[in-house]
């Protein structure tokens, strides 16, 4: 991996120091030329190095999915850990930054994950791109056309990065000149509208290239940016530029710069209405381009011999694990391979039989009660409306037996009854005292149908997998996420100390079933459940659903629910299709913007962090829910603080509000 020139970075640095800019990243992981690493001085003089400035408007992409730079991922209520977990006796340990995110320590003085300052200083960087591609004399203009369109889709996502933080805040169209006055480098922060508005033109700009293709036709390429991606990201903007937190939001309207300019003006229904409308015309656009280009739902068929209910699994969980599968649009191949193998190394149970090894096998992240519960029954519905689950206690402990499910339940282990009759993903997703767990490796074809090959995953005290007294390791809530290990993994359980072998995919941005419920949730959001479109929200959502090993939303509630027709109001199908997301997309970097952008954060925050008595070793004590911690969540919480500091530079930006 390559590294960006200083004098490129103190280039941008020193153009925009209103912004507080500083930092670099490494070089985006795609095929590139030889030759001489490219400066500000000769960069742009030939095609060989203008690539490599190509690169450097790359290399500033966001890492999803890393543990240490991503707050979506434990900052929020998906994941949780032991605010006094033990973690000096490895440096491999999961990074745990963002937790202070999710116990509400977040400052304006010194702001977790603020990257404010190298978002700016991307967007100076696209800009010099812009401002010298043409001087290079040996690029081809179809070549060159195309780097443009990569770049002002960069800049798009630059400032949607910003914005989904921050909400409104300054759009840099174009740089400003290195001599400019101090009262002309303090600029102000763009009214929400206008920040959606430049972004979209930007990706409408990079749709209109024909020399984008459409997908890339070489897996050295996959990282770059494609037509397709494009289109979905657009699809995704519009989604958000019509959400509740973003589209008139109300309790924002007191957010006023220092002109008196509403940054969150007022709108109308219609105009609300409008920014919807929209959303579903951008979905239909990026479905139908994917489609066309092969995108479908992940299956895995790689081995017809295996059973139907390990295929199912690897399914579900190859959504995600599986490297450029059909499904993914958008791979960010930016994710730090030794922070995705770190997490898999360290949040992986102890499958082992009890003997810890020293780098891995500590299972310190869990799963909050409440995130296992919003997984649907085998109905296809909440637990509290599955007409088969009424007067059923779901803490009552149960023994599984072998004709129960073997791929999933131990047989002849007590667990609690509401592991037993859940939906195909809540197994694939989440692993639980009494529950299995199979990571195969390079053995997968010479894998029969038999259940015994499977790891049993048995954490009441004393248990393999259990929490250590010494809070070292062991899950704090009862459930794991399993949906994010590969089963390419493996451990090599005859070595002394046993050694595990990772495997790195890219982190899914944006796949299919992604955009399948954006269309859902635009249509529902525009029009209703009966409208022009209702036909086609449902057979995208059922698509979905059908997939995942579920009934469609019409027979699940009519058929198995003590609600049926719930799905004929725009409320009603409105939280089918919230539900869907966070079921579809668990652990996948979406639920912390989406329960904000819905408007929804509050409400659920509000109901805490629960698990299981842990520290208990018989199942009547154990299968008892305990509060772990109190999550309050406020209006100030929906948006990042500016860095106080920045704001003492440029008086011009107000603060968000609480801050």
């Amino acid at each position: 991996m390559k590294k960006i020139s200083n004098k490129i970075i103190a280039f941008c640095a020193s153009a925009a120091a209103a912004l507080s800019i500083v930092g670099c990243n490494d070089w985006l992981d795609v095929k590139i030329d030889d030759g001489s690493i490219a400066s500000i001085d000769n960069a742009f003089n030939m095609r060989s190095t203008a690539i490599r400035y190509l690169a450097t408007c790359y290399s500033y992409m966001t890492e999803e999915g890393n543990f240490a730079q991503d707050p979506a991922m434990l900052g929020g209520d998906e994941l949780w850990d032991l605010p006094n977990r033990l973690t000096t006796t490895s440096a491999n340990r999961v990074p745990r930054t963002m937790f202070n995110i999710a116990r509400g320590f977040q400052t304006a003085s010194s702001p977790y994950a603020n990257d404010w300052a190298s978002m700016y200083e991307a967007l100076r960087c696209c800009n010099i791109f812009f401002e010298n591609i043409d001087n290079v004399p040996d690029l081809k203009v179809n070549e060159k056309n195309k780097w443009v369109a990569e770049v002002k889709f960069l800049k798009a996502y630059y400032h949607f990065h910003l914005v989904r933080k921050w909400g409104p805040v300054p759009i840099i169209r174009e740089n400003l000149p290195l001599n400019v006055s101090p009262e002309e480098a303090r600029v102000y922060r763009t009214p929400i509208d206008t920040c959606f508005d430049h972004i979209l033109s930007l990706l409408d700009e990079a749709l209109a290239c024909e020399d984008l293709p459409v997908v890339n036709p070489s897996t050295e390429e996959y990282g770059r940016v494609s037509k397709s991606i494009v289109a979905a990201f657009k699809a995704k903007v519009a989604v958000y530029a019509a959400s509740p937190l973003f589209n008139g939001n109300d309790e924002l309207a007191s957010l006023v710069d220092n002109t008196g300019r509403q940054l969150f003006p007022a709108k109308s229904d219609e105009e609300k209405k409008a920014r919807w409308e929209y959303a579903v015309q951008a979905c239909e656009e990026a479905i139908s381009m994917c489609e066309g280009a092969g995108k479908s739902l992940h299956v895995f068929n790689d081995y017809p011999a295996l059973s139907d209910t390990l295929k199912q699994e690897l399914t579900l969980r190859g959504v995600t694990c599986v490297r450029w599968n059909h499904e993914l649009i958008w791979g960010n191949t930016q994710a730090d391979q030794g922070a995705m193998g770190g997490f898999q190394a360290w949040a992986l149970p102890d499958l082992t039989g009890g003997n810890r090894a020293s780098a891995w096998g500590y299972n310190i992240l869990g799963v909050p009660m409440k995130v296992a519960d919003q997984f649907y029954t085998d109905n296809g519905l909440p637990m509290n409306y599955d007409a088969s689950w009424a007067g059923i206690n779901p803490l009552e402990v149960v023994e599984a037996t072998v004709n129960d499910d073997p791929w999933h339940l131990q047989a002849g282990y007590q667990t609690a009854r509401k592991n037993f009759r859940r939906e195909p993903r809540f197994y694939a997703d989440l692993c639980f005292d009494g529950g299995r767990w199979g990571m195969y490796g390079s053995t997968l074809a010479n894998v029969d149908c038999n259940s015994e090959l499977l790891f049993s995953y048995q954490c009441r005290m004393n248990g393999p997998q259990s929490q250590l007294p010494s809070n070292t390791g062991g899950t704090l809530t009862g459930y794991f996420a399993k949906k994010l290990f590969p089963y390419q993994m493996s451990i090599n359980t005859s070595a002394s100390p046993a050694s595990l072998t990772t495997y790195w995919y890219p982190w899914p941005m944006i796949r299919l079933a992604d955009l399948y419920l954006l269309y859902a949730e635009a249509v529902n959001e525009y029009e209703g459940p009966s409208g022009a479109h209702s036909q086609m929200m449902f057979n995208r959502i059922d698509a979905v659903r059908e997939r995942a090993g579920i009934p469609g939303v019409k027979e699940s509630w009519d058929t198995y629910s003590t609600a049926p027709g719930r799905y004929n109001s725009q409320t009603g199908m409105r939280e089918i299709i919230h539900r869907e997301r966070l079921i579809e997309l668990a652990f996948e970097s979406q639920r912390f913007w989406d329960l904000r952008r819905w408007k929804e954060a509050p409400a659920v925050y509000s109901q805490g962090i629960w698990g299981y008595y842990v520290k208990a070793s018989s199942p009547e004590e154990y299968y008892r829910i305990v509060q772990i911690a109190e999550q309050p969540f406020t209006t100030k919480n929906y948006f990042w603080p500016i860095m106080t500091s920045n704001i003492e530079r440029n008086t011009n930006l107000v603060q968000n509000i609480g801050w």
